[in-house]
């Protein structure tokens, strides 16, 4: 899985962000860039199929009276960055012309520069803001027997009816569930067995960034990842403290609560990787902020390069000692035929199709890698006003999982797979690859 530009011998050129610059802030500034981009961009239309802020800007130019940018309203403008939620796609797959090519365009920096000057100017809701305070809310919901209130309340069709009316959250958009007994709580217990061991690029001690979603929501997934690394004699320990990424902030464009969550992570991460740790997460977005969209954010801060260096997605980790001969490959059971869906910010990693390559090796195992965007991200797909279009991004994902007649289906962002069971709505609930590895395994 190359993301190599079509009819390009260079790969993309990423220029860091210069969002300290006063300048980035300038309305008058961005409207005139945004006006560029978007005549390169309506003269190109190849990204029209990747989410929805493309066909939202050339419905804007085709129904305009001058059928060009020029006959845009400015205002409308704020319709392409609303629908645009960071996936990179368009940079690292599609663009032509991206660095180096002399127009310079780089669309989803532009789109975070609007959302920036957005947040920076007051219009953005409340909603937007609770939704994108992962740890808040999470350290709320996840009280004991408040959990249990929580979740009962977001699968209640009158709460969630009146949630739509006052918060903005759609009635029909599939919530996570909060745990009490948090990963973090879990793992805390668990003292690893296994002795480190060295394998081509590894250190064979690895460090797990916990994340905010599977602490909370999903620590099961997280336990799994243990398990299979206890079986490959990986010792894994858990960042002895942590706040979210800031990925939900910086799709906000609140860049200042990214750099709070930097100062706060980076520090912890950087001296586990001096005490020779490998690091790794289990939702790809976290993984994708600390491997990219912070080094951009802060290239001069050699503690954030440092922990770049050292972040690993989950597959990509395995493979790596499983081509240094240090992966068990003594699974105990096929999966059958497995629909797997590469979500988005594990794609534009670079690192190839490191989740399916894992799983075909598996005996009695067929995997559909479905390369195509679910339409969640997080919170785009729970907003009332976003939650239809995301339905229809996410339809052809079905399409396939269905065509199939898959015995498993998921992907390697959790939220992405509860997004599908959304669309399929018949009972079968997503098993995040990681699981379906441990399955396959026959760990207990």
């Amino acid at each position: 899985m190359s993301t190599v530009r079509e009819g390009s011998l260079e790969a993309p050129t990423r220029h860091a962000l210069d969002w300290k610059n006063p300048e980035f802030y300038n309305e008058e500034a961005l409207f005139t860039e945004l006006e560029r981009v978007f005549d390169i961009c309506h003269g190109c239309r190849r990204c029209v199929s990747l989410c929805h802020a493309f066909p939202t800007l050339f419905d804007l130019v085709d129904e305009s009276e001058t059928l060009e940018v020029d006959g845009v309203a400015l205002s409308d403008y704020w319709k392409v960055v609303d629908h645009c939620y960071l996936c990179d796609l368009c940079y690292m797959t599609k663009c032509p012309y991206v660095p180096p090519h002399e127009w310079n365009l780089d669309f989803p920096h532009l789109m975070l520069r609007a959302k920036a000057v957005k947040y920076k100017n007051g219009k953005v809701s409340s909603r937007d803001k609770i939704l994108t305070s992962t740890d808040a809310v999470g350290s709320l919901a996840g009280i004991p027997v408040i959990s249990s209130v929580v979740n009962f309340a977001n699968n209640c069709k009158p709460t969630r009816k009146l949630m739509e009316a006052t918060l903005g959250v759609h009635a029909d958009a599939k919530l996570p569930k909060y745990h009490s007994n948090t990963l973090r709580n879990r793992i805390s217990k668990h003292q690893s067995q296994a002795q480190a061991e060295a394998a081509g690029a590894t250190t064979g001690k690895l460090a797990l960034f916990a994340t905010c979603y599977m602490n909370r929501n999903e620590p099961d997934i997280g336990e799994d990842f243990v398990a299979v690394c206890e079986h490959n004699a990986i010792p894994v320990i858990l960042a002895e403290k942590e706040r979210c990424c800031g990925m939900p902030k910086l799709e906000l464009g609140h860049l200042e609560a990214v750099e709070e969550a930097k100062n706060f992570n980076i520090p912890v991460l950087a001296k586990l990787v001096d005490e020779g740790y490998d690091l790794t997460a289990l939702v790809p977005s976290c993984v994708l902020m600390f491997k990219q969209e912070l080094p951009l954010m802060f290239p001069d801060d050699a503690d954030v390069q440092k922990v770049k260096q050292a972040f690993y997605d989950p597959f990509e980790y395995l493979i790596l000692r499983h081509r240094a001969g240090k992966l068990n490959t003594d699974f105990k059971q096929g999966l059958g035929k497995v629909s797997y869906h590469a979500a988005c910010h594990q794609r534009v990693q670079n690192i190839g199709q490191k989740t399916k390559e894992l799983l075909m090796l598996i005996p009695d195992t067929q995997v559909d890698i479905i390369e195509r965007c679910s339409g969640h991200d997080g919170t785009y797909a729970v907003k009332k006003e976003f939650h239809e279009t995301a339905m229809k991004i996410v339809k052809p994902v079905v399409n396939r999982v269905k065509k199939n007649a898959v015995d498993h289906y998921g992907s390697d962002c959790a939220m992405a797979g509860h997004h599908i069971e959304n669309g399929l709505k018949d009972g079968r609930e997503p098993a995040h690859p990681i699981t379906l590895i441990r399955q396959a395994y026959g760990i207990q």
